[in-house]
């Protein structure tokens, strides 16, 4: 064990620091709009018994792994797994994961950015223009932002664990919650907000399919940023005697807590401005929402309180939502950039440096796929649909392989590491853990159903991305 390895300096800095990687713009408007149109309560009921019986085992998983070696994914795999081939596949698929996704949410940041800094110049009458996003993102503008964030990212992580992810975090995620309470208490003011409450909450059995159900296990797992190998960074970041145990309870609770707390703000908007809104016309997709439909929101909330108010109001918002995709952006570039430091044995300023020249290329050519760019726009047809750089990227590392990493870590536990040597671990810290029911719970689960769910997740998710094929 290195022993210069950084480490968090308190409990509440690893749970805001996570909390931060799990709390995404996904959380923001994905979920809530996924929970309206799936059976409301019933939705919800769902994904907190996937969160608490299928995540939290997971994340147990990830976290003591990264505490026992004080690696990242890559050196994490292969010291525990005696540098067998096999699970260094596993460690280099949880070290690309996140690459590549950061990739994709960079773009979705960058947007962000530039719709922030458009609502506090004044122009949410020009966002809010159907023709605005198909515009903006072929955009040469796109490039300022992109190194306005980029500057934002770094200065955050060349700070390092303490004085960078964790100081950082502590000053964001309350600022994130002040400002989402605040949008709540706002929004529950306007009239006909109670009927999106309604539908929000009133649990509606009847929409409960097999295909719900897979789409609230994956939206819990992605919530929880399982599979991009944060966590095992970040437990690598524990010293030896932190309660690893409640700390991944309290960040799972946290992340739950955030995306039921933002449905309270995004679906009583919509029906408070569309009193007439239909559920199932919402769009599934986060961007769409974000880009497209709430800049109309709040250009029709001018209506009833005043350009200027609406102005600041749809600020806010995106304030939110920039704030939500950079402390989930830090955590996702932190794996990446840590595996290349050891792997490399290089400084964090160096490590960043390639990082970011890698990340920043690739994104533009991803943000250059939506027409800008012909050879990236049109690069595969599979499931009988054209697809751009930026697609590949996010069916490829958002919806396909985050499951398979799950499944492997599971597999990793139960027959290379050991039930009994990951009771061990997480024991230190928390000597009653052995003694609960959540330890019996966790090794029986673990090497049983959670990862035959996982692999049936994965083959279904395969089997619909690239052959149009829905197995559920």
């Amino acid at each position: 064990m290195s022993t210069s390895r950084e480490h968090f300096s308190s409990k509440i800095g690893f749970i805001l620091a996570a909390a931060g990687s799990a709390v995404g713009i996904g959380n923001l408007v994905g979920f809530p709009v996924a929970a309206t149109k799936n059976g409301g309560g019933a939705f919800l009921l769902i994904y907190a018994f996937f969160v608490a019986f299928i995540c939290l085992p997971i994340m147990l998983a990830e976290m003591g792994l990264g505490r026992r070696t004080q690696h990242s994914p890559y050196s994490a795999y292969a010291e525990l797994g005696q540098n067998t081939k096999r699970w260094r596949i596993a460690g280099w698929l949880a070290t690309i994961t996140p690459f590549m996704i950061a990739v994709f949410y960079m773009v979705i940041t960058v947007w962000i950015f530039g719709y922030l800094f458009q609502t506090l110049a004044g122009n949410l009458d020009a966002i809010a223009q159907p023709t605005y996003f198909g515009e903006f993102v072929n955009d040469y503008s796109f490039i300022a932002y992109l190194v306005a964030v980029t500057v934002i990212i770094n200065f955050i992580l060349v700070g390092g664990v303490r004085k960078g992810i964790e100081r950082a975090s502590k000053i964001l995620m309350p600022t994130l919650f002040l400002m989402l309470i605040l949008l709540v208490i706002f929004v529950l003011t306007l009239d006909n907000a109670m009927a999106g409450v309604k539908f929000y909450l009133i649990p509606d059995f009847s929409k409960i399919t097999g295909s719900v159900i897979n789409g609230a296990l994956a939206q819990a797992f992605f919530s929880l940023s399982l599979g991009m190998g944060i966590l095992i960074t970040y437990g690598s970041y524990f010293r030896r005697n932190d309660d690893i145990v409640n700390s991944g309870k309290l960040v799972a609770i946290t992340d739950t807590a955030v995306a039921f707390t933002a449905g309270l703000m995004t679906l009583p908007a919509i029906f408070a401005i569309y009193p007439e809104t239909n559920p199932e016309s919402l769009s599934d997709s986060s961007v769409s929402m974000i880009f497209s439909f709430f800049p109309q929101i709040f250009m029709q909330l001018s209506n009833t309180v005043g350009y200027g108010f609406a102005s600041v109001a749809a600020s806010v918002f995106f304030l939110l939502a920039f704030v939500a995709a950079i402390t989930s952006l830090v955590s996702i570039i932190e794996v990446p950039t840590s595996s290349f430091m050891e792997k490399r044995n290089v400084s964090r300023s160096k490590a960043l440096l390639v990082m970011g020249i890698a990340i920043t290329i690739l994104t533009l050519l991803a943000a250059t796929s939506f027409g800008l760019l012909p050879w990236v726009s049109n690069v595969v047809t599979y499931a009988g649909i054209d697809k751009s750089l930026f697609d590949i990227i996010v069916d490829v590392f958002y919806d396909t392989i985050l499951p398979l990493n799950g499944l492997l870590i599971c597999l990793f536990v139960r027959y290379r590491w050991k039930r009994e040597n990951f009771t061990a671990e997480l024991s230190k810290g928390n000597s009653n853990y052995p003694n609960t029911f959540l330890h019996k719970y966790v090794n029986f689960a673990i090497g049983t159903f959670i990862p035959v769910i996982l692999a049936i997740v994965f083959i279904n998710t395969v089997a619909a991305k690239f052959f149009g094929v829905a197995l559920l």
